[in-house]
């Protein structure tokens, strides 16, 4: 998985749980949070595709989620999210 703030790739052991308190070793940044998530998704109700999982209110802080899985890829770790870069194609048709 990655560190859905700086893009670190974080290594787990096959079949292994993210622990509440894992923290990402370069940035610090807590792991065990809706943004590193596979259900995570900021388009559907509750932000989240599982649906028999709680509102949680801060997606960047740890939470006690038991649905919690680990994501592959994470859409804001590197570089631009897709977001900014169909913003900056949008405006680039604009311009003289």
């Amino acid at each position: 998985m990655q560190c859905w703030k700086c893009g670190t790739r974080v290594f787990l052991a096959p079949r292994s749980r993210v622990s509440r308190n894992a923290s990402c070793d370069q940035c610090d940044s807590d792991l065990h949070v809706c943004k590193n998530c596979r259900f995570h998704d900021p388009t559907v109700h509750n932000q989240c595709r599982e649906t028999q999982a709680e509102w949680v209110s801060d997606r960047e802080r740890a939470n006690f989620c038991d649905y919690f899985e680990p994501s592959e890829t994470t859409a804001g770790a590197s570089g631009g999210s897709a977001a900014q870069d169909a913003k900056s194609a949008f405006d680039s048709l604009f311009k003289d």
